[in-house]
C-alpha cells in the first residue's frame, strides 16, 4: 500500500510548477510532419505552441503555426468567422497535409465548436482538418498529451499489415524529464536496431503522416512513458499491434536496463545479442567508477534523499539509488498521476521493501511543503528543487531533471548504461560543488 501524502486547502496554486493540456497537446503535434496549427486563443498561447516546437529543436523554417488572435471583443460577441477565416489562409500559405485546429482556454470559455467549424470547411480546403480543444480547465501536460494522441487516432490505419522484420512504435518519448529526452529516444532505436528490431513510428517525435497512418504494421508498441499513453497503445492494440514491456520499469540504472533488455531479447529471439549488449555495458559502468568514482557508494551510503520527477523517471530511478548506490528514497514527488504509474509503483515498492511517502500530482507548492516536512538530506529534481533546497536548508540538490540550470550542448541520455555514467557524473559533480561551497569558510579581504 502507498504511503500517499495528503494536503489540504489546495483549491489555489501556491508557488506554481503547473502545466496546462494546451502545453501537452502542443508537444504531441510539433513531432509530426507536414502538419500545420492554428491555436484559436489570445496571441499568448501561440508561445505555448511555439515552446513544444522549442522543445522538439526544430528551427522556425519548419513551423507552420498561425494565431487567430482573440480580443475581449472576440470573447463577448464570438469568433467563429474570424476562425474561418484564419483556417483559410492558413490552408493556402501553408499547404499543409493536415491542420490542426486548437482551442485554448479562450475558445472553451465561449463554446466555440471546433468539430462543426471544421466540418463546414472541409469542403473548401485542400488540408484535412482535425479539432482539437486543448482549455487549461482539462488539465495539465499529462492531459493535453492523453487528448493529443486521441486526435491522431484517426490518421492512423483501422487494422495493419505484417511486413518483413519486426517492427515496433514508440509511443511519448518527449513524457521525459531528461533535459535532452531525444538522447533516451536514441539510445532505444540504436538498442532496438542491435537486437534486428526496427521502428514502423515514434508517435510522436519527426513522424511522417504515412508512418502515424501504417503504426499498426507494427508487431508491437513500447510506452516510453510511465505518465502518458495508454489508452493509445490500447487502442493500437485492437487494430493488431499489441504492447510489450507493460509493467517493466524504464532502463534506468544497471538492472533496471538488464531487465528491459533481457525482457526484449526473449520477445524478439535476440537473447544472445541482448546479453552481449549487458555484458558490454556492465563492463563499462565498473572499469570507469574504479577509475573515477571509488567513493561513489560510500559517499552516498544510507543518504536519505527525495526524488522530485515524472514517473517515467521518478520510479526506475528509485531502483537506482536504492540497490546501486545504497541511498535510502524516503520521498517521492511525482507530476503526474497515472493508474499505470501507480501501480508499478506500488509493485516496486513491494519488490524493493521500501515505503517512501509519495505525492501525485506534485506541484511547486505541494513540492515545497513536502519537502519542508521532511528529513532528507538531498533532492534529485531541477533547477526549481535546487532553489527550494537552499530555502528550506536542505544539504545538496541535483539538478538533473528539466527545468534545468545547465546549458545542454550535447545529448546526454539517462536511459541504459552510458545514461547511468552521464547522470552519475552530474550527481558527483554537484555533489563535490555544493559540499565546497558551504565548507569553505572566506575571510573578507580588506
Amino acid at each position: 500500500m502507498l504511503r500517499e501524502l495528503s494536503f489540504e486547502n489546495c483549491r489555489q496554486s501556491k508557488d506554481p510548477l503547473i502545466s496546462c493540456a494546451l502545453e501537452g497537446v502542443a508537444s504531441v503535434i510539433a513531432g509530426l510532419k507536414d502538419v500545420a496549427v492554428v491555436v484559436h486563443s489570445p496571441q499568448g498561447c501561440a508561445a505555448t505552441v511555439a515552446a513544444a516546437y522549442d522543445a522538439h529543436e526544430i528551427d522556425f523554417t519548419r513551423r507552420k503555426i498561425a494565431c487567430s488572435r482573440l480580443f475581449e471583443m472576440d470573447i463577448v460577441m464570438g469568433a467563429t468567422d474570424k476562425l474561418k477565416d484564419l483556417i483559410l489562409q492558413a490552408d493556402s500559405s501553408f499547404k499543409a497535409k493536415v491542420l490542426f485546429v486548437v482551442g485554448t482556454c479562450a475558445a472553451d470559455i465561449i463554446g466555440e465548436d471546433l468539430g462543426a467549424v471544421c466540418r463546414g470547411l472541409q469542403g473548401q480546403v485542400s488540408a484535412r482538418l482535425v479539432p482539437v480543444m486543448a482549455g487549461g480547465f482539462r488539465g495539465d501536460a499529462y492531459a493535453g498529451m492523453e487528448i493529443g494522441l486521441q486526435a491522431l487516432l484517426p490518421l492512423v490505419n483501422a487494422t495493419g499489415e505484417k511486413g518483413a522484420g519486426p517492427k515496433v512504435n514508440l509511443i511519448a518519448p518527449q513524457a521525459n524529464f531528461n533535459p535532452t529526452w531525444w538522447a533516451d529516444l536514441k539510445w532505444v532505436g540504436d538498442t532496438l536496431g542491435r537486437l534486428g528490431v526496427g521502428v514502423q513510428a515514434t508517435i510522436a517525435r519527426d513522424l511522417s503522416l504515412a508512418e502515424l497512418a501504417n503504426a499498426p504494421d507494427a508487431d508491437a508498441s513500447i510506452l516510453l512513458s510511465h505518465d502518458v499513453g495508454g489508452a493509445f497503445a490500447e487502442e493500437l492494440e485492437r487494430r493488431g499491434c499489441p504492447l510489450i514491456l507493460d509493467g517493466l520499469p524504464l532502463p534506468v540504472g544497471t538492472e533496471n536496463t538488464a531487465r528491459w533488455l533481457r525482457a526484449l531479447g526473449e520477445l524478439f529471439d535476440a537473447t544472445d545479442e541482448a546479453e552481449r549488449i549487458i555484458e558490454e555495458g556492465e563492463k563499462r559502468v565498473q572499469e570507469t567508477l574504479r577509475r573515477r568514482g571509488l567513493m561513489i557508494i560510500p559517499r552516498y551510503r544510507n543518504c536519505r534523499v527525495a526524488v522530485s520527477a515524472d514517473a517515467t523517471l521518478g520510479i526506475p530511478l528509485m531502483r537506482m539509488l536504492f540497490q546501486e548506490l545504497e541511498m535510502i528514497p524516503e520521498l517521492l514527488l511525482l507530476r503526474g498521476d497515472s493508474p499505470r504509474g501507480r501501480a508499478l509503483l506500488e509493485k516496486e515498492t513491494s519488490d524493493l521493501g521500501i515505503n517512501p511517502k509519495v505525492v501525485f500530482g506534485a506541484d511547486g507548492w505541494k513540492v515545497k511543503q513536502a519537502l519542508k516536512e521532511s528529513r532528507v538530506e538531498a533532492v534529485f529534481g531541477s533547477n526549481w528543487e535546487r532553489t527550494l533546497a537552499e530555502e528550506l536548508g536542505i544539504k545538496i540538490a541535483f539538478d538533473v531533471f528539466h527545468p534545468s540550470r545547465r546549458e545542454h550542448y550535447l545529448d546526454r541520455p539517462y536511459f541504459g548504461y552510458e545514461g547511468m555514467l552521464h547522470f552519475l557524473e552530474t550527481v558527483a559533480n554537484d555533489w563535490e560543488t555544493s559540499l565546497r561551497s558551504k565548507q569553505i569558510a572566506w575571510e573578507q579581504v580588506r
